[in-house]
């Protein structure tokens, strides 16, 4: 027997919004729109790139679809925001979007992604790829002794889907995996062990890899900061992540006075990295542009049409974001 949705529950479901409107602010917003136009035909759509957004879209507008917030003093009319990313902290930092605007976030998973990228850098920098390709493009015969994986200590900052995947991986090749998170748990059948935050500095004096996948919170800002970085011992910092758990003013530092003895990082405090920054004629660093865990037309439209649909039945989404989680 099904029993009558209290009174708070009924309060709540009076509160959702009722997508009709949408704003697609998005790179790929011409694919996007197809994809949504074609599942539901009922609903009416505009598109545009983050930056081209209008006042006039979010005053038509009571949907909002896009990772990055428009460069506008309001968001009119839109009552939902669905971030198509895997952070939400665009919504959230410096300036909380208002909690009368429901967020939630794509159902999409990033972990299989993330864990490529983080062991494909894992692996250059043990295969020395870099510096192999340079001796080539001399004409160079260099041999030399190269690492492995394998026997490797890599320590996971964060233990959701992200951490999972890329432990995962690391321990397919070998290497024993520590998970650190903020309540100290983590699947035991993927970590070797879980810990809070607190030992960070401890781990990190026995890692090998240092690999970076939390979101940015409240709690995570600046996590990663000179007292976890002068507790390495010749670790590789691997940030996929956000750019500011990291102090990246200390990376120099760190990496000239060897406790870090290389860096792979996908994420930074200010994208794009500013020209000056050290990072880029640092040879002990590799930098990529945000890329680790792209958002796929399909996985965009899908998570966001899972929310819709629980809406359309009644349902807070469970996609919904906490805001005092961050997450």
């Amino acid at each position: 027997m099904q029993l009558p949705p209290t009174l708070t529950e009924r309060k709540h479901v009076s509160t959702l919004p009722s997508p009709h409107r949408i704003v697609i602010g998005a790179r790929a917003h011409a694919e996007l729109a197809e994809l949504l136009h074609a599942a539901r035909r009922d609903l009416e759509i505009r598109g545009s790139s983050t930056s081209q957004v209008s006042a006039d879209d979010l005053s038509w507008a009571d949907t909002y679809v896009g990772f990055m917030r428009p460069a506008l003093p309001t968001m009119g009319n839109v009552r939902w925001v669905h971030c198509t990313g895997a952070g939400v902290d665009a919504w959230l930092y410096p300036n909380e979007l208002s909690r009368d605007i429901l967020l939630t976030r794509t159902s999409e998973s990033f972990g299989p992604y993330i864990a490529e990228w983080a062991l494909s850098r894992a692996l250059a920098i043990r295969q020395q790829l870099l510096d192999l390709a340079e001796c080539q493009r001399r004409h160079e015969w260099a041999p030399r002794d190269v690492g492995y994986i394998r026997g490797s200590n890599a320590v996971v900052v964060g233990t959701g889907d992200v951490g999972a995947h890329v432990a995962r991986l690391f321990s397919a090749l070998g290497a024993t995996v520590h998970g650190v998170s903020r309540s100290g748990s983590g699947d035991p059948a993927v970590f070797a062990s879980t810990s809070k935050t607190s030992a960070l500095p401890t781990l990190a004096a026995t890692a090998d890899w240092l690999i970076v996948t939390v979101p940015l919170t409240t709690e995570t800002r600046g996590l990663i900061g000179r007292d976890v970085l002068s507790a390495c011992r010749g670790a590789v910092l691997i940030n996929a992540g956000r750019g500011a758990v990291v102090d990246e003013a200390m990376l120099p530092e760190a990496l000239k006075k060897g406790w870090l003895s290389g860096a792979a990082l996908d994420v930074f405090a200010v994208e794009p990295l500013p020209a000056d920054s050290p990072l880029w004629d640092d040879r002990r660093a590799m930098v990529s542009p945000h890329i680790s865990g792209l958002t796929t037309v399909e996985g965009a439209v899908n998570g966001f049409l899972e929310c819709v649909e629980e809406i359309e039945r009644g349902q807070k989404p469970a996609r919904t974001v906490d805001r005092d989680r961050g997450y």
